[in-house]
């Protein structure tokens, strides 16, 4: 049995704040081979000179941790510089939305409790 995904066979889709995004584990896809049941992790890119929806999720708490890139945070009432290395906690109900106003794509790893949905996404 398989117990990893892999980045490659990976394809990436666009979600309702209009971020490109990867599954990379999803209990959609990874309940009953992986044992995925609580939470979802998924890589998020951000295009140059870009800006996702504001949007909030009602049940979902989210974690972002930015690899590649800089950008622009809003969460809440507060929007900030985000980079390589920084990690936030998103917490339901917050509205937020990340704009990159950097000179290269902006990667950030995005793991959810519960797991990503499309209907817990509420678009501002």
């Amino acid at each position: 049995m398989t117990l990893k995904t892999t980045y490659s066979t990976i394809d990436a889709f666009t979600t309702r704040d209009d971020s490109q995004i990867r599954e990379l584990m999803h209990p959609a896809s990874h309940a009953e081979s992986l044992g995925v049941h609580a939470q979802s992790l998924a890589e998020a890119s951000v295009a140059i000179g870009a800006k996702t929806h504001l949007h909030r999720h009602h049940q979902s708490e989210e974690l972002y941790h930015v690899t590649a890139g800089s950008g622009i945070m809003t969460l809440g009432s507060e929007s900030f510089p985000i980079g390589p290395g920084d990690t936030l906690c998103i917490k339901p109900g917050t509205p937020h939305c990340v704009e990159n106003n950097g000179d290269e794509e902006l990667v950030i790893l995005c793991c959810c409790s519960p797991a990503y949905s499309d209907s817990d996404t509420e678009l501002l």
